[in-house]
């Protein structure tokens, strides 16, 4: 019952901490007016942070059990920090593009329509593609965050784990 309070707790903190740093990353982009850009550097630095606070959430779990975890408790420990840390990043995404830059969709958007026509799409499909981004933009933006963020969030929890787990029959 301890592990699992401890758990609980070591998920919050660093569950709360990456959204946080997340939520730093993204307005230090839009301060430098890269917001709209989502390049390898960009996607680096996002998996980093992740990265970061998978281990540190394990290790700070790992050391409170004595030493101990499972390759379970692990994925368990990651995935629920990552798990908040999206939740805070969609929350602020969603204040973001309502209050702080309600233009960021139609840029998007704009943007969108440009590497279209560069691909030489036909106007007609272009504005059927205007028109599914424009009806569907939340709930993909939304969607891919939060599945997204799960799935990778798994695959480094389970990497962090594997490498990271100590049972207590490996001891003996």
């Amino acid at each position: 019952m301890e592990n699992q309070a401890s758990s609980k707790n070591t998920i919050l903190n660093y569950g709360l901490y990456y959204g946080v740093v997340s939520v730093i990353f993204s307005l230090i982009m839009y301060a430098l007016g890269k917001h709209l850009e989502q390049g390898i550097a960009t996607s680096l630095i996002g998996f980093a942070i992740m990265i970061t606070f998978i281990v540190l959430a394990t290790k700070k779990f790992k050391f409170d059990n004595g030493g101990f975890m499972s390759w379970g408790q692990g994925v368990k420990i990651g995935m629920g920090v990552v798990l908040i840390g999206v939740i805070i990043s969609a929350i602020y995404t969603y204040l973001f593009t309502s209050f702080i830059e309600p233009e960021f969709k139609n840029q998007i958007i704009e943007k969108s329509i440009v590497q279209w026509q560069d691909a030489g799409m036909s106007q007609d499909q272009i504005d059927l593609s205007k028109q599914m981004t424009e009806d569907y933009f939340y709930v993909s933006l939304f969607g891919g965050m939060v599945i997204g963020g799960l799935v990778l969030g798994f695959i480094f929890s389970a990497i962090t784990s594997a490498i990271m787990k100590h049972s207590e029959e490996e001891t003996y």
